[in-house]
This record gives C-alpha cells, sequence and structure tokens, in this order.
C-alpha cells in the first residue's frame, strides 16, 4: 500500500484550512493510500532553526538528529500532500520552518560539484491544498511564491512524475457554496491521488 505523508501546517481546528485536512486524510485513506498524518502544530513541531543546526547543516553525518523523526517520515513517503493557507504570499512560519528544518543535505539534495542533485526519490507524488486571501490576479502580480515554490523548488528534490496544486483565492468573499465546491474538488482528486 503506497503511503502519503500529509503536512499540515494550521494553528486552528475550526478553520477551512482544518476542514480541507480533514477532507485530505479521508479522500487519500478512500483512494487506498496508507496515511501519515504531520499535524504541525498538534505536534508542537518548532520551526527555529537553532545556530546549533544552521552550524551542522551540511554535515550529513550529524545534521538530521534534531529532527530524526520527521526525516524518517519524509523518506518512508510515496507521496507529500501539504495542506496550508498562504499568508503574506508565503508559507505559514511552521511550514516555512519544516521545510528549514527538515528538508537537509543529504535529505532532500547532495551539493556538489555538479550542482545541486535531489534525493527524495521515493516522492513520486506531491499535492499542495491551499487558501489565499487575496484574488487569483493579486497572487499572479505578486509572483505567486508559494506554487512556484511546489511547483519548482519542492518538485526540484523529488522525482514526482505528478505535481497537483488546487487553490481557493479570494477566501474573505468566498460564499458557502464557493467552499462546499472546493471541498469536494479536493475530495475528488485526492480519492484519485
Amino acid at each position: 500500500m503506497p503511503r502519503a505523508l500529509v503536512v499540515f501546517a494550521h494553528p486552528c481546528e475550526e478553520s477551512f484550512s482544518s476542514a480541507l485536512h480533514g477532507a485530505t486524510l479521508s479522500a487519500l485513506a478512500k483512494g487506498g493510500w496508507e496515511v501519515d498524518d504531520c499535524d504541525l502544530y498538534a505536534e508542537g513541531f518548532s520551526p527555529v532553526l537553532t545556530a546549533q543546526e544552521r552550524r551542522d547543516y551540511h554535515d550529513t553525518a550529524i545534521n538530521t538528529a534534531p529532527v530524526q523523526g520527521y526525516v524518517d517520515r519524509l523518506r518512508a513517503a510515496d507521496a507529500l500532500v501539504l495542506v496550508f493557507p498562504v499568508w503574506n504570499f508565503g508559507y505559514p512560519a511552521i511550514l516555512k520552518g519544516f521545510f528549514d528544518r527538515v528538508f537537509l543535505p543529504g535529505v532532500s539534495f547532495t551539493l556538489g560539484e555538479d550542482g545541486l542533485k535531489p534525493c527524495l526519490d521515493n516522492i513520486r507524488k506531491i499535492a499542495a491544498i491551499t487558501t489565499y486571501g487575496a484574488t487569483p490576479m493579486r497572487a499572479f502580480l505578486a509572483g505567486d511564491p508559494p506554487r512556484k515554490l511546489i511547483k519548482r523548488a519542492v518538485w526540484g528534490v523529488t522525482k514526482a512524475q505528478k505535481v497537483r496544486y488546487l487553490a481557493l483565492h479570494d477566501m474573505n468573499n468566498a460564499t458557502q457554496a464557493k467552499r462546499e465546491g472546493f471541498l469536494a474538488r479536493v475530495s475528488t482528486e485526492m480519492a484519485s491521488f
């Protein structure tokens, strides 16, 4: 059975992001995935890269020690699914910290004379499920950093052949029908992921 690591980054259980998280978990399980639910806030994940972690960053013999459990979960996954809101045209700090602390040299990439080489050969599929306060045009004009990071940087350190980026824009004006429609889309796409 393939395994999906679902990384969730929102502090409020009553949020629409939380509803998306729940729908994602259910749909993936229905689609035949073994799901590893990594709720960063519930797990008390610290996004802060310490001074010592930065000093040890390139030492692949010891750099994973502070986050070994998360590294093991990432390496055991066949798919990476991220559920998060876009805040200030970026990731929530806790998710950015997850990338800073877990996507380490020797884990997600190696650096050599030929440049950066991806290491996450186990990841075959990536999905991002997100919401924006901004309209699609505002996100486009700002360069849409989260979309680019998923489709370029995260994808670039994997062997993913499928990348899905599902976004609901203009959340401040989204009607109940629009939110329900997006939940249904997420459920449908994740069930067949």
